[in-house]
């Protein structure tokens, strides 16, 4: 019988794009990724029972690193090859879905995006070292990797602390279709480029998964006007116009608040869409330019079937006391 298994992926890219010199975003460096993935070598050992743990190579050979320093024979790298993109991410999701109990995954809401495509119903633990993170949650690698072992060997009951996170989908009418994890924007340009979106002008409009005042980009304009919640399967449709009558305050970048003009918008249930209509455009997918069209029609819906997320705080409201309390209060 297999040992209980965590994987560990960390993108050495997250974290490093030009929001940074024009907002407020920490920066997250190559050193401060190894460190956290030691942390979560670390922190596996607050489970009573064994733990097995496979690392993800990278193109900045952060996991390579980790395994070579690590000290227990419980820890190997994952074989498969390393392009140095965002197929590497997807490359380890599919491998980590047949081998791993849980996985640990360091970057941003593009990382995580990119492990849910292929990661199937593995638990993930979403940890924050992108930008615009909407979804990855800032917590210690130390304590994500406790988190990862309670799941891992049945500590805690997997179903009662995870939930399905909503995506939302862009379909254009020329048949091509993309997925945001928390968002869908249709930008106001002709070309990709540098694909992050830094001016919330840019916008016409999009859809997102969740609503919330605390949150950054669209989900935080949606989030002024109305709340969703992750888990719910709805949406909420954008149309934005700078010279609105309506206006909202909302994170737009981080250390940015902007007030946003808002024409219309509206709840969509699970599979409802919104359309839009350009001339030229492009698509972006959590809060980058992904996907350039022409002449098209643009729907946008919430879809059910996202990552299987853990939530932190219910892991350790639900993990067991230590060994020695046990055998006390049986006593």
């Amino acid at each position: 019988m297999a040992a209980p298994t965590i994987g560990l992926l960390v993108n050495p890219a997250a974290g490093r794009d030009v929001r940074r010199l024009t907002g407020g975003a920490t920066v997250s460096d190559t050193y401060g990724k190894r460190r956290a993935a030691e942390c979560v070598l670390a922190g596996v050992d607050l489970a009573d029972d064994p733990v097995d743990i496979v690392v993800a190579p990278d193109g900045g050979e952060i996991g390579q690193r980790t395994v070579e320093e690590a000290d227990g024979a419980n820890v190997r790298l994952l074989e498969m090859p390393v392009g140095g993109t965002s197929a590497d991410t997807r490359r380890a999701a599919e491998r980590f879905r047949e081998v791993v109990d849980a996985v640990v995954v360091f970057g941003g809401d593009g990382t995580t995006r990119d492990l849910a495509v292929e990661i199937g119903d593995v638990p993930v633990l979403a940890v924050s070292t992108g930008t615009n993170n909407v979804v990855p949650t800032p917590v210690d690698g130390t304590v994500a990797g406790a988190a990862a072992a309670f799941l891992a060997t049945d500590a805690v009951d997997s179903e009662a602390v995870t939930y399905r996170h909503t995506m939302v989908e862009a379909s254009v009418d020329d048949g091509r279709s993309i997925r945001g994890l928390a968002t869908v924007g249709i930008v106001d340009q002709s070309f990709v480029g540098t694909r992050a979106v830094l001016d919330p002008d840019d916008f016409l409009g999009g859809g997102v998964s969740r609503a919330g005042r605390g949150e950054v980009g669209l989900s935080g304009v949606a989030g002024a006007l109305t709340r969703v919640d992750p888990a719910d399967g709805r949406g909420v449709a954008l149309e934005l116009d700078a010279d609105a009558d309506r206006s909202v305050p909302a994170i737009t970048v981080p250390g940015v608040v902007e007030r946003v003009g808002v024409r219309e918008w509206s709840h969509l249930d699970p599979g409802e869409e919104h359309g839009f209509e350009v001339e030229e455009a492009v698509v972006s997918v959590d809060g980058e330019r992904e996907l350039e069209v022409q002449h098209a029609a643009i729907d946008v819906r919430p879809v059910r079937d996202g990552p299987r997320l853990v939530d932190f705080e219910a892991v350790f409201e639900a993990a067991p006391l230590a060994a020695d309390a046990r055998a006390a209060e049986r006593r």
